[in-house]
């Protein structure tokens, strides 16, 4: 008798958890538009973070609540975005490319260290010692972590072990600019041609004792440039990209090449009275 009056008891337990949970489930969920996860799948699955979303999923919630616009996805194709908007019924909308830049030139071949680095390649690691042994104190170090945090393969180190972008691979995530101790990456909209490839705050012709293309904070750029496009702080042009900057006039006098014209692959063109660099090795103390 105990026994069936056990389970009966289990089941009628059992049938009122059921029910509970039934009702639990009516009450809390939480309608999804069939559409979100059809937009994700158009998206390119990079969950770069260029939209300004942490990845594709939230970025496709969004599009799908109106709250963003496809144009956004920078990442994505023409004909993906496209294909996006008219399956939404909104407006395609636009979003500039952005790109990641580093301020600085110096390899190898144009800058000397100063104390030999010994440990972990990492320039995180590096700047720990004697802010890395390069002698100046804000050029690139050149260990590559910004290539190895790139997941989209996006950064190559050059022969002078100088970090290059590839701005068709850049989605503009950032992660470079987070992991530079220097702090020499930014991202910037594509359409910034005009660029300072340096960061070094030091004046005077001293500084090519260092690095042959760090800026000497001569100011001809600024006294060249149109308007108030370029204006001199701590011993560094800076260029006022409000101001009309599609000229290449402020880069022809630079006598290191530190203010630099940058073509639509990101490599760096330089004024006609700019010091020509045609050393291949790397750069010693005493090698000018």
């Amino acid at each position: 008798m105990s026994i069936i009056v056990a389970i009966a008891a289990l089941g009628g337990l059992t049938l009122v958890l059921s029910i509970m949970l039934i009702i639990a489930n009516k009450k809390l969920y939480v309608y999804e538009d069939p559409r979100i996860e059809i937009v994700e799948d158009m998206l390119p699955h990079a969950n770069c973070g260029a939209c300004g979303y942490p990845g594709c999923r939230p970025f496709a919630e969004a599009l799908v609540h109106q709250k963003t616009l496809p144009g956004k996805c920078t990442v994505s194709t023409d004909e993906g975005r496209e294909s996006i908007a008219q399956f939404l019924g909104v407006v395609l909308g636009a979003e500039e490319k952005q790109v990641a830049r580093l301020a600085c030139a110096g390899g190898t071949n144009v800058a000397i260290n100063r104390a030999q680095y010994i440990g972990i390649q990492s320039c995180q690691a590096a700047t720990l010692i004697s802010g890395g042994g390069k002698g100046c104190f804000w050029g690139c170090l050149g260990h590559g972590d910004c290539e190895v945090v790139c997941d989209f393969d996006a950064i190559i180190m050059d022969e002078h072990r100088l970090p290059v972008v590839d701005v068709d691979k850049c989605t503009a995530c950032g992660d470079c600019v987070e992991a530079c101790p220097k702090d020499l990456f930014s991202l910037q909209p594509i359409s910034n041609k005009l660029w300072v490839a340096c960061k070094n705050l030091d004046h005077g012709n001293a500084v090519l004792e260092d690095c042959e293309v760090a800026c000497t904070a001569c100011g001809k750029c600024d006294m060249d440039a149109p308007d108030d496009l370029i204006t001199m702080k701590n011993n560094l042009p800076v260029i006022n990209y409000a101001e009309n900057h599609n000229t290449q006039i402020p880069i022809q006098r630079c006598p290191t090449g530190a203010i630099v014209w940058l073509n639509d692959k990101g490599a760096a063109i330089k004024g006609k009275e700019s010091r020509k660099i045609i050393r291949k090795g790397k750069r010693s103390m005493g090698n000018s």
